[in-house]
């Protein structure tokens, strides 16, 4: 079920957890886990990624809760806007709630994604109440400082996140990262154990059979932030000299009005906004390709998803994801050096039986790296849990 929260010594090798053996009568674990997010519900990446575990997770174990800002806040709390993007703030959690919610939920395992106030909080709980900790590095924040803050500001955040990111990864049992070069970074930090995880899916991405491909390329979609890192005025520009190919971009970020003023005249790109899950899904069966033309892109969770619809995905050559080496049949390469206006038009003059081939086999290979991501989350949460105090 899932809970109603809110819907050292020398470092060893980074390895790739085993599946843990089936429980008695094939039914429930008897874990409970607490995910601890700074991230509004589905607001990031790293957001979307939990929320689509918690999906499979809340019918293999006995319970789960994600405890995260609420998208509506009842009561005024503390915000602090981030520097370069008033759309996303770090919130001070609700002590008192979660404590009290945390004592009846009894975690055998707390899973920090963020390094701030619920990070923190999530690691603080765990270390009173004896609970396995581990801890998940997704974002490398020291990254896209450079892009949004001022030397000051960035001096300063930086120095925070520093110390943050240090004392989770000193006191997690396990550091997870989708991107095997983020070890360096995590170790750094102090992290004695690294875990390679893949991905998970949401299961609507998977249940429903995605549509047939039309063979050629008819339109294209962004889905992401509207941010400096994810080049989208690029795929703009590349809108302008391709009047034939419709594009659809989703998503809200500080760019967003900056955006709209490009593509003023363009009949061939149309703004959707935020999306929710349902009408993502919905856009990425209306698509021929998902564009990720980002400068700075741990894994691109997005382009999975485009690959579990049966839809091919041209992404930058830096981002993770291309460390899958199971992915790449479902994948094309924007390399370094070439414009989305060269890599659209490559695409443009394949053959639609490429078109289709690629399609089936990143389907395939979407739904291959959510079946293997779940079994290392539950050999995972197996090795590290540890008895609850109290009666169960």
């Amino acid at each position: 079920m899932r809970h109603p929260e809110l819907a050292v010594a020398e470092a060893a090798p980074a390895r790739l957890a085993r599946a843990p053996a089936q429980t008695a009568r094939g039914g429930l674990r008897p874990l409970r886990v607490a995910f601890f997010s700074d991230a509004l519900p589905e607001r990031n990446g790293a957001g979307s990624y939990y929320h689509d575990l918690m999906g499979h997770l809340e019918t293999r174990i006995e319970a789960v809760a994600m405890f995260q800002p609420a998208a509506r806040a009842r009561l005024p709390r503390v915000a602090l806007p981030l520097p370069g993007d008033a759309t996303q703030k770090l919130l001070t959690p609700n002590v008192p709630k979660i404590w009290a919610r945390f004592a009846a939920l009894r975690p055998d395992v707390v899973v920090a994604i963020t390094p701030g106030p619920f990070g923190l909080l999530g690691l603080a709980l765990a270390r009173q109440q004896g609970c396995g900790f581990i801890s998940g590095f997704h974002t490398q924040f020291e990254e896209l400082s450079r892009l949004y803050w001022n030397p000051v500001s960035r001096r300063l955040a930086n120095t925070y996140l520093s110390a943050t990111n240090g004392l989770i990864c000193r006191h997690s049992a396990t550091v997870m990262v989708h991107n095997p070069r983020l070890i360096e970074t995590v170790r750094a930090l102090g992290a004695a154990q690294t875990d390679v995880m893949g991905t998970p899916l949401a299961p609507a991405f998977l249940q429903a059979p995605p549509r047939p491909l039309s063979g050629a390329l008819h339109r294209v979609l962004f889905a992401g932030r509207l941010a400096p890192e994810k080049n989208v005025d690029a795929i703009i520009a590349a809108a302008a000299e391709l009047p034939q190919v419709d594009f659809s971009i989703c998503g809200d970020g500080p760019l967003r009005q900056a955006l709209r003023r490009q593509a003023r005249g363009l009949d061939n790109v149309r703004f959707h906004g935020w999306l929710s899950r349902a009408a993502l899904r919905h856009e990425l069966d209306a698509a021929d390709l998902l564009l990720l033309p980002s400068a700075l892109e741990t894994f691109g969770t997005i382009a999975l998803e485009a690959m579990a619809r049966g839809r091919p995905a041209l992404v930058a050559a830096g981002a993770g994801i291309h460390d899958w080496p199971q992915l790449r049949g479902g994948l094309f390469r924007l390399e370094p050096g070439q414009s989305v206006l060269e890599g659209l038009e490559t695409l443009r003059g394949l053959p639609a039986a490429r078109w289709r081939r690629v399609g089936r086999q990143a389907r395939q290979a979407a739904e291959a790296l959510n079946a293997q991501t779940l079994r290392q989350w539950l050999a995972l949460i197996e090795q590290h849990a540890r008895p609850r105090r109290g009666p169960r």
